[in-house]
């Protein structure tokens, strides 16, 4: 048994959508009460660092309607079925931003919201970036701005919030640690 595990007992599928589907458990708690989890079930997505020769990270701003605003992420996308992740990670590179790298590296793995959705994220570093003439296009419902950043102007953007999400904080703090 794992450390305070708890039992599922019944789950009852609510919705099931093209990015995401929800999920009710009704759990055996480790005091032997009952509880009940919400929970999304997410195929996983990447999350790409990608440095230019000149140590600038290449960002993508986009409108996330979950936080009705802009906000300035790296270039990251969903997991397709029975794809590897670098895989991934390489085409959301090069749809994003118009760049392939000659270079990755793995970084870490970990999860973005463990208290009620399954998501991880698979981090890459992408380096000997070169600008690819004809690249793969984005998603048709997929609109965003492309721009280079030094670590300095990244962290200046998440005191003012215009870096919002934990996985490009993440990043940011990651570059700035392994590049100083």
């Amino acid at each position: 048994m794992k450390k305070f595990e708890e039992r599922t007992i019944h789950s009852e599928r609510l919705y099931e959508g093209k990015i995401i589907n929800l999920k009710v458990d009704d759990v055996e708690l480790p005091n032997g009460k009952q509880g009940k989890r919400e929970l999304i079930e997410h195929p996983g997505a990447v999350a790409v660092i990608a440095l230019t020769d000149e140590g600038k990270l290449i960002m993508v701003e986009q409108f996330r309607k979950a936080l009705e605003r802009s906000i300035i992420e790296i270039p990251a996308g969903k997991l397709e079925p029975g794809e590897a992740p670098e895989t991934t990670a390489k085409r959301e590179l090069e749809e994003e931003t118009g760049y392939r790298a000659a270079d990755w590296k793995h970084i870490q793995t970990f999860s973005t919201s463990p208290g009620f959705a399954d998501e991880i994220i698979h981090l890459y570093e992408a380096t000997g970036l070169e600008r690819v003439e004809q690249p793969a296009l984005l998603d048709e419902d997929e609109f965003v701005e492309l721009m280079e950043v030094t670590i300095e102007e990244a962290e200046e953007m998440m005191k003012d919030e215009r870096i919002y999400d934990a996985k490009t904080a993440f990043a940011v703090l990651w570059a700035k640690m392994t590049t100083s």
